[in-house]
C-alpha cells in the first residue's frame, strides 16, 4: 500500500486515453485521486470505432453527470435504431430487425414497474465523437486530473512501495514519474501488458476486415429505404454503419484492399449523392482474454485485457465496466480505507465478465457466419423455390444475424456473486443469460432500476460511495454506521418507505457498493456488522449470512 500521497507525483497513472482510460480518469478524479492520463497520439482518434454506448454504459455516464451531453453528440432521440437488409438503399427493405428509438425506449422505461429495463436507453454515438467530450470533462471539469496527449509510455518498474514510470513527451524528452498504481488501458497491442509478459489466449486473427470510412452530406436524407442505423446487403454480410451525425459512415467488408470502394458503395446506395472516401483501414478481429488483469501494482483494463469482435457492441462497453469497477477500488486504497482484497477483487470480478462477453461475441459472430453462408449463395428467382429461398434468407437475417443486437442480459445482468467483496447467499451463483434481462435483488448484481413512489428513479437517490438503502424508512442502521466509521470508509444511509421495492428486491436493507452492485441484503442489520464492513471494503474474511 502507498505510504503517503506525498511520496508520489501522482496516485495513479493511466496509459491510453480511449473511452476506458478517460472514464477511469474522470471517476478517479472525482473520488479525490490524483491521476495522470497519457496518450501517445497527439489528439483523440480521428476515425469511428465503436458506434453504440449500451444501456449500462449510459447509466454510468448518468452517474458521472454527462449522459445528456453524450446523447447530444449522437442520433436524435426519435431516429429509428433498426437494422436493415437491403438490395440497394434506393429500394424497399428486404427485412428489418426492429429496435425502439431512444424516445420509444424511454416510454417503455417510464411504463415499466418490474425492473426489466435499465434506467437509461442505449445511445448511438461514435468513438471519435465521444472521446473529445471525455477528454474535455477529464481535462477541464474534473479535479485532481492531468491529461497529456503526445506522451508515450517508454518503461516502468514496480517495487513494494510504488511504480516508477518513464514517459516520453512530444519533443522527445523523457520524464520519470512515481505513482502508487499504474493502469494500462492502451488497447489490444498494450505496451503495459507486453512489458508485464501477460499473454492473451483465445481465437486470434479471425479473418481480415476492411473498414472503409466515408462521408455523405445528403445520402441519409435522400435515401428511399427506411431509416435505421446499420444496413446489410443481400449477397454478402458487408455492412454500412451510419454514425451519430448521419453523415459519417463505416463500411465493413472482406473485399480486397485494391477495390474501388467509392464505385462499390455507390452501387449499393443506388442513387446519386455526395460520397467521399476518407480512409480505408485493415484489421483482424480477435476473441482473446488476458491471463491476468493485474501484476502487483499494475492493472489492465479495456482492450488491453480483452478483445472481442465488434458484433454485439461489447468492446468499449466492457471496458467502461472495467473502469467503473476499478476506479472506486483504487480510490479506496489511495484514500486509506480500502484493504488489499479490494484490489484483488478487480480481477476476480471483471475477468469472468470479460470471458462471458467474449463467449457472447463469439456466439453472435457464429450467427453472422450462418447468415453469411445463406446470403452469399442467395439468388432472386420466381415461383415457390424463389419464395422459399427468400424466406430462408429473411429468417436467417432476423434470427442468426440478429443475435448480435439483442444481448441485453450480457450488457446489464452480469453478477459478481462469489467475489470476496460480496456477501455469500446460499445458491447465489454468478450466471446470466445473453439475451434476457432477469432482474432480482441477490448480492452481486447491479441493483435493477425501479421507480419510487414519487416518480423518481431509485438510482438518482443513491450516493457516490457505499449506500445503505433502508426501504422501511425506520431501520436501526447504527451498527453499520459505526462499523464503516471505524474503517473511515464513506457510507451514506438513504431511507425511504417503499413497499413495492421491498417486495421486488426481496429485502428491506441493502448495502450497495459505489458501482451500484449489491454487496449484501437483509431485513435487519447482521449480528456482526463490522465483519460485513470488513468484507465489502476488502479487509476481512468472507462474511456468511
Amino acid at each position: 500500500m502507498p505510504e503517503t500521497n506525498d511520496t508520489f507525483d501522482f496516485d495513479v497513472i493511466v496509459v491510453g486515453a480511449g473511452p476506458t482510460g478517460l472514464t477511469l480518469t474522470i471517476d478517479l478524479g472525482r473520488r479525490g485521486v490524483r491521476c495522470l492520463i497519457i496518450e501517445k497520439e497527439p489528439t483523440p482518434a480521428p476515425w469511428p470505432k465503436m458506434d453504440r454506448s449500451n444501456a449500462r454504459t449510459m447509466e454510468i455516464y448518468r452517474r458521472l453527470g454527462i449522459a445528456e451531453r453524450v446523447r447530444e453528440l449522437g442520433y436524435p432521440a426519435d431516429n429509428p435504431m433498426d437494422i436493415v437488409l437491403a438490395t440497394t438503399m434506393n429500394e424497399p427493405a428486404v427485412a428489418v430487425q426492429s429496435y425502439p428509438s431512444v424516445a420509444e425506449r424511454r416510454e417503455q422505461i417510464a411504463a415499466s414497474t418490474d425492473g426489466s429495463y435499465p434506467l437509461e436507453p442505449y445511445q448511438l454515438v461514435s468513438q471519435n465523437t465521444i472521446e473529445p467530450l471525455l477528454r474535455d470533462v477529464a481535462q477541464n471539469e474534473t479535479p485532481n486530473t492531468t491529461v497529456r496527449y503526445g506522451h508515450e509510455l517508454i518503461d516502468f518498474t514496480q517495487d513494494a512501495d510504488g511504480v516508477s514510470v518513464v514517459v516520453r513527451d512530444a519533443d522527445g524528452a523523457d520524464h520519470t514519474y512515481r505513482c502508487a498504481f499504474l493502469v494500462g488501458s492502451d488497447g489490444g497491442t498494450s505496451t503495459v501488458r507486453k512489458k508485464l509478459g501477460i499473454r492473451l489466449n483465445g481465437r486470434a486473427a479471425i479473418g481480415e476486415i476492411r473498414q472503409v470510412i466515408c462521408r455523405s452530406d445528403d445520402m441519409y436524407e435522400k435515401m428511399a429505404i427506411s431509416k435505421g442505423r446499420h444496413y446489410h446487403f443481400v449477397g454478402s454480410d458487408d455492412g454500412l454503419v451510419v454514425h451519430g451525425d448521419r453523415k459519417e459512415m463505416s463500411y465493413g467488408t472482406t473485399l480486397p484492399e485494391d477495390t474501388d470502394f467509392e464505385a462499390h458503395i455507390r452501387r449499393l446506395i443506388g442513387f446519386d449523392c455526395h460520397l467521399e472516401i476518407l480512409t480505408v483501414n485493415t484489421w483482424r478481429p480477435h476473441l482473446l482474454l488476458a491471463d491476468r488483469y493485474r501484476d502487483g501494482r499494475v492493472f489492465l483494463a479495456g482492450d488491453a485485457a480483452h478483445l472481442v469482435i465488434p458484433t454485439g457492441g461489447l468492446g468499449m462497453n466492457t471496458g467502461i465496466g472495467d473502469a467503473i469497477d476499478l476506479a472506486w477500488k483504487l480510490a479506496g486504497v489511495v484514500n486509506g480505507w480500502g484493504g488489499e482484497e479490494l484490489l484483488a477483487g478487480y480481477e476476480l470480478e471483471r475477468r469472468p465478465v470479460g470471458r462471458r462477453n467474449i463467449e457472447a461475441s463469439g456466439w453472435a459472430t457464429d450467427g453472422a457466419t450462418l447468415y453469411r453462408q445463406i446470403s452469399s449463395t442467395y439468388e432472386e428467382s420466381e415461383g415457390e423455390a424463389g419464395a422459399a429461398a427468400r424466406e430462408r434468407l429473411v429468417n436467417s437475417f432476423l434470427n442468426d444475424h440478429g443475435r448480435m443486437h439483442g444481448m441485453v442480459g450480457v450488457e446489464t445482468c452480469y453478477s459478481y456473486a462469489g467475489s470476496p467483496l460480496v456477501a455469500h447467499e446460499p445458491g447465489n451463483i454468478p450466471s446470466w443469460e445473453f439475451c434476457r434481462i432477469e432482474p432480482h435483488g441477490r448480492p452481486g448484481i447491479r441493483i435493477p432500476h425501479m421507480w419510487l413512489k414519487d416518480g423518481s428513479p431509485l438510482q438518482d437517490s443513491l450516493g457516490a460511495d457505499y449506500t445503505l438503502l433502508d426501504l422501511t424508512g425506520e431501520a436501526d442502521t447504527s451498527a453499520f454506521e459505526d462499523a464503516f466509521g471505524d474503517l473511515k470508509a464513506p457510507l451514506q444511509v438513504v431511507r425511504m418507505d417503499e413497499p413495492q421495492l421491498r417486495d421486488f428486491y426481496n429485502g428491506s436493507l441493502f448495502l450497495l457498493r459505489p458501482d451500484l452492485h449489491i454487496a449484501w441484503r437483509g431485513d435487519a442489520a447482521p449480528a456482526d456488522a463490522r465483519a460485513l464492513a470488513d468484507l465489502v471494503t476488502g479487509h476481512g474474511p468472507s462474511y456468511r449470512r
